[in-house]
């Protein structure tokens, strides 16, 4: 999704009609997901522990690694 996308959910996020503003935020919610995950993988490329990435999210170490580990360990 481009960054030009995101205004006009988020405007129809907060509008009046529900059904045209649920879709919206779900589809800013997948959006969210997908930047959050290109993130984490930044991260983990640049040498930050799942312990760093876990306290930014607000979870712990191990969801953070279940949710987007893989094959690669924690030095």
């Amino acid at each position: 999704m481009e960054e030009d996308l995101i205004a006009p959910l988020l405007e129809s996020a907060r509008g009046d009609a529900p059904l045209a503003a649920l879709r919206a935020t779900v589809e800013l919610r997948q959006e969210v997901e997908r930047l959050e995950a290109i993130q984490v993988r930044r991260a983990r490329m640049q040498g930050y522990t799942w312990s760093e990435i876990a306290v930014i999210l607000g979870i712990s170490k191990q969801a953070v690694h279940k949710k987007y580990g893989g094959a690669r360990k924690e030095k």
